[in-house]
Formats: structure tokens, sequence, C-alpha cells
């Protein structure tokens, strides 16, 4: 299998780069091909602009998902994302590696998905959900955070449920853009926790990389349960 590995995260000591570090000495150990892509350590430039473009197909008015469908065609995307949609296309794995900042990835990982995940290619018309671009194609989110694995058990928990907290990411863009979205591997409370505890964590998670062919996927919307309109089909009642 090929995977990517997008890792976010501005310290390369912390321990979300450890599990990074693990992920791939894990997963090559199972044969997999393993690719890096280290935003912070590759100066990725997260904004996306009409720099982004050599070409533009209107340039009076910047529509930013028309122009990126364009110049992908056209050969005339920015190099950097040249290079970042190649080893996506050559993926069948995706881990995205980050710290949870306000229950959202850092601007850096948002900024390679807003310019790489590009339209035409990896989404576009009624190309999204079980028929996007990326289809085929699966995604894991591995994140670290501060808080402790109660304060997110359920909607009665201090910071409630992660579902909603996740879902523009989990459902909104990566099963948007047809990938099948492995649940996520979250290190809880790791900079208040012992090193006893933290290779704990890492053994846990370097367990679940190994069973992630076994893994079963997240559900999410089915094209084949909606009208052109995108309005749900009326399902039969049994009698």
């Amino acid at each position: 299998m090929n995977i990517l590995i997008v890792h976010a995260h501005p310290e390369p000591q912390s321990f979300c780069t450890a599990m990074k570090d693990l992920a791939v000495t894990t997963l090559e150990g199972a044969g997999h091909q393993v690719r890096v892509s280290d935003l912070y350590a590759m100066g990725w430039n997260p904004v996306a602009s009409a720099a982004d473009f050599g070409v533009r197909s209107n340039p009076d008015y910047l529509v930013y998902a028309l122009e990126q469908r364009e110049a992908v065609k056209a050969g005339v995307i920015a190099a950097d994302i040249a290079a970042e949609l190649d080893k996506l296309l050559w993926a069948d794995l995706l881990i995205l590696s980050f710290p949870l900042f306000w229950c959202s990835v850092p601007a850096m990982l948002k900024g390679w998905i807003d310019r790489v995940l590009v339209s035409g290619t990896c989404y576009g018309g009624l190309r999204f959900y079980d028929r996007g671009g990326l289809a085929g194609k699966r995604a894991l989110l591995s994140f670290t955070l501060g808080g402790q694995q109660h304060m997110f058990a359920d909607e009665q928990a201090v910071h409630g449920d992660w579902e909603p907290m996740l879902r523009p990411l989990q459902r909104g863009t990566l099963a948007y853009v047809g990938m099948s979205v492995l649940p996520p591997f979250a290190a809880y409370h790791v900079p208040y926790i012992s090193q006893e505890a933290r290779e704990e964590v890492l053994q846990r998670y370097a367990d679940y990389l190994r069973q992630l062919e076994l893994v079963e996927p997240m559900h999410f919307p089915s094209l084949a349960g909606f009208d052109r309109a995108l309005n749900p089909l009326q399902q039969e009642v049994p009698a």
C-alpha cells in the first residue's frame, strides 16, 4: 500500500512528531511505501491566492476552484501544489498528522487542504462522496491534544462529543472528495502525561496502524440514496 503522511506540527521534538516517526517506521516495517510531507519543515505556503495559477482563465475575477480546474488541465498550477497533488494521487491512504488547534487543524494544514484538494481532480459537479475524485482511497486523522478523553466522551462531557467537531474534516472534506474515512486516532493529554504513558500511547498507535487493512471505515452518504436534485430518495416502509 502507498501511504502519504501530511504532518503539521511546528516543533520537531513534539509528541505529535514522534507519532509521525513511529507511523513511518511501523508502516514501512509492514511492507508499505511511505512518503511524508512535513509542512513546517517544507516551509509550505498555506495561502490560497491568484499566485497559484501561472495563467488565469479569468484575470478580472478570481473564482479559486474554477481556476484550479483550468490550471491543472493546462499544467500551469503552482509547482508546490502539483508536487503535493502527485503524492496524493499516488497514495492509497492519506494520514493527516497534527495537533488539535481550537477543535480543528493548524492553519498550515488547512492551507494544504485548500490548495491541494483541487477542483476537477478531487471533486467537482456531482463527483463527491462515494463518487468523488479520490474514491477508492482511504484517510485517517492522527492527532494530539491537551484535553483528557473523558472531556470528549459524549454530549454530556465538558467539551461535548467529538463527532460534530471533526465533521467538517472527516465528512465535509475527506469523505466529500471520495475517501473512505477510518476512525481517528487521538492522543489525549500529551503535554501532561508521564513518559511511560506516552510509550503506552505510541504502542497503541503502532497496534492500530498494523491493523489498518482490517479497520471498518466510518459511514457517510452514498449518492445512490439521493435524486438528481440531491433530495433523499423515499425509503420504502415495510408492510
